[in-house]
């Protein structure tokens, strides 16, 4: 969870995220949104990553991301573990 928590902690990160929501988008199409250079960028995209919250494949030379739902639906899970059933 701690990867997931520093992840989720960087409104660039969260950003990215947002934009994945609409549709899956290659690195390029990710940083057109930001003003940042590419190896920043491509931390991020690591970040993410790294916390499960994004998929990569390739696609000819490039990158495409995609949210990943599946730790989303994890951690919706967890929260309403930990919240119990409250009436």
């Amino acid at each position: 969870m701690n990867k997931l928590f520093k992840a989720l902690d960087d409104p660039t990160r969260r950003r990215v995220l947002e934009l994945l929501r609409e549709g899956d988008l290659n690195a390029g199409e990710i940083g057109a949104h930001f003003g940042i250079t590419g190896a920043s960028m491509s931390h991020h995209l690591g970040i993410l990553l790294e916390a499960g919250l994004v998929q990569c494949a390739k696609s000819g030379q490039q990158r495409v991301y995609s949210l990943n739902t599946t730790v989303f639906q994890d951690v919706l899970e967890w929260i309403y573990s930990i919240k119990g059933d409250v009436k």
